[in-house]
């Protein structure tokens, strides 16, 4: 669990666009600190200003707050702008981490009026925990169970009004009764072109680079929709023009560098390469289950499944149907390769569920003497 409620002295301001050279500071400097500064997401940022504005107008703590989203897309920067707008501190903590109820309670008795609760990954929250969630976001109390047995006592607690801001990548997986209790949900979606431009061309002047338009738009279509890979991929084009280039990041820099760093045109990395290739020459576009693929690439089934697969499907290079992974006619021509007049891979298995013919002699609906 981290606490935010202090600010973190960088060195660097966040506004004064100095140069930062330590990419950990980079990720603290890159992150946006108020709505206005936050790029793209427009839906969602102007129902979360709507929030907060109702909030301070009435002068009580906004409801309770879920994003979900894949990762990368400023779940995490969007709960601390809450916290920045509200001028109020904010406390970090991961669902995983909180695998007991005593874990929690001490979290919430911990917190001050009108403090910001972040929960990262909630719907890995433990059940006993997300149980006195229930309580804790509807009534602000706990109750705390001292001792074991029939001499087992219940000390209700009571907690001051906070926000939980729950941020998850699988809104799927969250039990109905917690979902129903956030008063507002936002879900993330991917960024757009421009958008990643914009991001970049931020980033940029805040790390002190030198980035023209082109070289911004050629690292924001390798960028998979994500302003976390944007900015990690600019700083990797940063580092090649550093040390094999004049410091500019060009088009031609930018192609270069993430030539190097195995990103191709379209944003496939070796391991989405290697997917894909597995799948079109040795299966001859599939289907083809999901294990074999993961074993012809070296990979775990879930690193194929919850990595690469995503993107691929987006990117229409993969198909999931019922008898395995099917490759398109977009994953041949990206490979350069011919696709053949069928997928002969693996014999063509009925997935139907099975039937009973009862079309045979002496059956039931004949008499009997």
């Amino acid at each position: 669990m981290t606490d935010w409620s202090e600010p973190v002295d960088d060195g660097h301001s966040m506004l004064d666009g100095e140069p930062v050279e330590d990419d950990r500071a980079a990720d603290v400097a890159l992150r946006p600190r108020s709505m206005a500064e936050f790029v793209g997401q427009p839906r969602v940022r102007d129902q979360l200003s709507l929030l907060l504005d109702a909030a301070r107008l009435h002068d009580r703590t906004p409801d309770h707050v879920l994003l979900s989203g894949p990762p990368g897309l400023g779940k995490t920067t969007l709960a601390m702008i809450i916290a920045a707008e509200l001028s109020s501190p904010i406390r970090v903590a991961s669902g995983p981490a909180i695998q007991h109820a005593g874990d929690l309670a001490s979290i919430l008795s911990g917190l001050t009026d009108g403090e910001v609760l972040f929960l990262d990954e909630v719907h890995r929250l433990a059940r006993p925990a997300e149980e006195m969630l229930y309580l804790a976001m509807e009534d602000f109390r706990v109750d705390v169970v001292v001792g074991k047995g029939p001499g087992a006592t219940v000390i209700p607690l009571a907690l001051p009004h906070f926000t939980l801001v729950g941020a998850t990548t699988r809104a799927g997986l969250l039990t109905g009764p917690l979902r129903d209790r956030f008063g507002f949900t936002a879900h993330l979606d991917f960024y757009s072109h421009d958008d990643l431009i914009t991001v970049l061309s931020r980033s940029a002047a805040l790390l002190g680079i030198t980035l023209d338009g082109d070289g911004a738009a050629e690292i924001a279509r390798r960028s998979r929709g994500t302003p976390r890979i944007a900015n990690r991929l600019l700083r990797r084009v940063r580092d090649y023009a550093v040390v094999r280039a004049d410091g500019r990041l060009t088009r031609t820099v930018a192609r270069e560098a993430l030539a190097v760093y195995d990103v191709d045109e379209r944003g496939l990395d070796r391991l989405d390469r290697q997917v894909l290739h597995a799948l079109c020459a040795r299966y001859g576009g599939g289907p083809v289950g999901l294990s074999t693929i993961a074993v012809a690439v070296g990979e775990e089934a879930d690193t194929v499944e919850e990595v690469s697969e995503p993107f691929l499907v987006r990117e229409g290079f993969l198909i999931r149907t019922p008898r395995g992974r099917v490759a398109t006619a977009a994953a041949f021509d990206h490979l350069g390769m011919d696709q053949p007049p069928r997928a002969p891979s693996e014999p063509r298995h009925d997935t139907r569920s099975p039937t009973l013919d009862l079309d045979i002699p002496g059956s039931l609906d004949q008499s009997v003497d």
